[in-house]
């Protein structure tokens, strides 16, 4: 076994370790830096897989070919980290709505949870698969529920915790019946002997039970119905990470069981991936209509950009994969920058209600430009990062139709842009809710520090550079998707 693959994961491990020990040596008037030293410490990591050092910058196996490092997982490692990084900030600003004494245990299970998502990147084996998936979802079970004086976090966290373990047993039940009929765990040798078992409906049924299971980690209809509680009844941090972090996790995961596990299966399953993302794209704008609870309006938005996200699987193509990560690169940008301006603005008060914006635009013009652009991207305006992820997105769709003649990619192309019109109605009410309230309640201004205005300008920027200047991160994606045909 070649360790030196793992380092990063190990680092990571470690410095969760070290975040929950310090709890104990730390004032607790000083535990808040804890986060940012866990900020700079992810930092080092981040930037050392950038310039292709240590294990991200190593290709190869590991633990008999259930671990892999391939240019896919270096790609949604360093987004697992950007992710967390953005989270640890705003859970700083967060910190002083947590109980005493629980903020260093909060950052250091931040930390534990991007542990498994980083196992989840390598992931090439479906025994590696459930450990990643079931680290993701435990720590966040504790994540969800963490603010134990709030009845709706607590309420929040055992719905999570039902139906995460509900799908958990679909998700075994189905590697179980692969195992049967095949011998197989492992994604590669999989590949190599599905074909044989192509009509074999225990295998077929194995097969869909996963992809149960990680429809419920993405929220894809029919396997959403958390979202909305859960989100709004999380702790603002743990949404966040939530809507990326956890769900980018699912995306890396359904890749691999799709194109590389089972590909010869996947072929055949075209058709039920475009209704599946057709009815999620609806299901998600439809519903976030009516919605005057922020994080519960955004909930639905989630549901919703899984779909367009699945517009990328279902393209059944490379240059949907490509386009799926894209996408996923700018929404770590997009919700980061929204779920901040919650955290600042909701923080002291009582509701979440959207007209708890009402003259954000006097009391921070900075907080209110960005949860504009945040929607204005989310919505898919041009020229920021949700306009060109969705662009490529419907491009990918368009040509596999072209190609193949199935006209069912024309329909859900068509599903697609009515899910963008009907997303403007709501996300331009955010919007009318920041500049033209009538009668705010409160304008007193709104003091930001330091590391909150460095967060809010990384994803300002990371909006508008992945807008304009989409070629480098296209170039990364092309490269990760050409991983999973290997």
């Amino acid at each position: 076994m070649n360790s030196s693959l793992i380092m990063l994961e190990i680092s990571v491990i470690g410095l969760g370790l070290v975040l929950m020990l310090a709890d104990l040596f730390v004032p607790a008037e000083r535990r808040r830096f804890i986060g940012y030293a866990a900020i700079a410490a992810l930092g080092v990591l981040l930037v050392t897989s950038l310039s292709g050092n240590g294990s991200c910058g190593q290709f190869g196996t590991a633990f008999g070919g259930m671990f892999v490092n391939d240019a896919l997982s270096l790609f949604f490692k360093q987004l697992f980290i950007v992710a967390a990084i953005l989270v640890l900030f705003m859970a700083a600003e967060f910190s002083d709505k947590l109980a005493e004494g629980s903020v260093a245990e909060y950052y250091s299970l931040i930390v534990f949870a991007l542990a498994g998502m980083l196992f989840a990147a390598s992931s090439n084996d479906f025994t590696m698969l459930f450990v990643s998936i079931e680290l993701i979802t435990i720590t966040f079970y504790v994540l969800v529920s963490f603010q134990r004086s709030k009845l709706q976090s607590l309420e929040a966290g055992v719905k999570y915790l039902i139906l995460g373990a509900l799908s958990s047993s679909f998700m075994v039940f189905g590697i179980a019946l692969i195992w049967g009929t095949t011998g197989e765990l492992n994604f590669t040798k999989l590949a190599a002997v599905a074909p044989q078992f192509a009509d074999s409906r225990i295998f077929l049924l194995g097969v869909l039970l996963v992809l149960v299971g990680l429809g419920f980690k993405i929220a894809a209809f029919p396997f959403q119905i958390w979202a909305p509680d859960v989100y709004q009844g999380a702790p603002t941090p743990t949404t966040a990470f939530l809507a990326i972090g956890s769900k980018a996790a699912g995306f890396v995961l359904l890749l691999r069981v799709l194109f590389t596990a089972v590909p010869s299966v996947t072929a055949h399953w075209a058709n039920l991936l475009i209704v599946i993302s057709g009815i999620t794209i609806l299901y998600g704008n439809l519903c976030a209509i009516p919605q005057r609870n922020l994080k519960r309006l955004l909930g639905y938005s989630s549901i919703a950009h899984a779909g367009y996200l699945l517009l990328g699987v279902a393209a059944l193509s490379a240059s949907g994969q490509s386009a799926l990560l894209y996408y996923l690169g700018g929404y770590v940008f997009t919700v980061m920058a929204a779920f901040f301006v919650i955290t600042l603005v909701m923080r002291q008060l009582a509701t979440e209600d959207i007209s708890g914006l009402a003259g954000l635009n006097q009391r921070s013009p900075l907080l209110a430009a960005t949860l504009t652009i945040a929607m204005v991207s989310l919505a898919g305006i041009p020229p920021l990062a949700g306009f060109f992820g969705k662009f490529v997105l419907l491009k990918a769709v368009i040509e596999t139709a072209q190609t193949t003649g199935n006209h069912g990619y024309y329909c859900l192309a068509f599903t697609a842009l009515a899910g963008v019109i009907i997303s403007l109605y709501y996300y331009f009410g955010v919007i009318r809710a920041i500049y033209w309230s009538k009668n705010p309640a409160d304008l007193s201004p709104i003091e930001l520090s330091s590391p909150a205005k460095l967060s809010i300008w990384a994803c300002l920027a990371g909006i508008f550079w992945l807008g304009l200047f989409p070629n480098t991160v296209l170039n990364m994606t092309n490269l990760a998707a050409a991983a999973l045909g290997k």
